[in-house]
């Protein structure tokens, strides 16, 4: 279901979903989107689910949802396993949880959630779930340029796992791994505020991180990776403002 839009005004015109089993909490959350949009003059498309399958069906033949409002306790499939199911797919579209339990964190890591909201939802806190929606959709085309041998790649931020330093050369680890010689902080000035440097020879992509320990971190794929103890407290911290 369309829920309506705003005009362009020649901006980029953004999609959002809401998914939820009540109806009432649709129309909720659909009402305080369209106050932001009113404020932050921001043009959107909201379009509407009553089930996580129906998103699901739809999102198959139209993946070009930009943020997705997604209730986590429905009747039949739930939106955490919504979220793995889009993420298996390699979905990049931005999650945010809405739910009235705060006993899905962890799970919200795995898939990359950007945020949880508490029921009942407020305004203010769903503007500052938008806008950093918006600062994360606005970076998206950001990319890594790397040159080695009459050789170029343009890798995309959000596909670089971790980079690593290895003698004279650093090798950053996405789909592929590229060695190229030049530094880590020379690469550092031009990676964005979702990458933290845990130890002299590591900087990682928050957004593939699943567990932190005092000596090490863990990534989606299972990899680890060393933590130097002075980095343990900001990477917390990091990991806190980003999600």
């Amino acid at each position: 279901m369309d829920f309506g839009h705003c005009g362009t005004g020649g901006k980029e015109m953004y999609r959002f979903a809401v998914c939820d089993d009540n109806p009432a909490d649709i129309q909720y959350v659909v009402s305080l989107i369209n106050n932001w949009s009113k404020k932050s003059n921001t043009p959107f498309q909201i379009e509407t689910y009553p089930s996580a399958e129906a998103f699901l069906f739809a999102y198959e033949d139209d993946n070009g949802v930009d943020v997705l409002f997604l209730d986590i306790e429905m009747n039949g499939m739930s939106g955490v396993e919504l979220a793995k199911r889009l993420r298996a797919t390699g979905a990049k579209l931005q999650i945010v949880f809405i739910t009235g339990y705060m006993d899905y964190i962890e799970q919200g890591y795995d898939v990359e959630a950007l945020h949880y909201l508490l029921k009942p939802v407020t305004q203010e806190k769903l503007e500052t779930v938008l806008e950093r929606a918006m600062e994360r959709l606005g970076a998206r085309g950001n990319v890594l340029v790397l040159s080695w041998g009459g050789s170029m790649v343009r890798l995309p931020l959000d596909e670089i796992r971790y980079l690593e330093v290895m003698k004279n050369y650093v090798t950053v680890h996405a789909g592929e791994t590229y060695s190229v010689k030049r530094t880590l902080r020379e690469l550092e000035e031009e990676l964005d505020d979702s990458f933290y440097k845990i130890h002299r020879s590591y900087v990682v992509n928050l957004r593939f991180v699943k567990k932190v320990t005092k000596t090490a971190v863990t990534l989606k794929e299972s990899e680890e990776l060393p933590l130097s103890r002075k980095a343990y407290e900001g990477l917390n911290r990091a990991l806190i403002q980003y999600f």
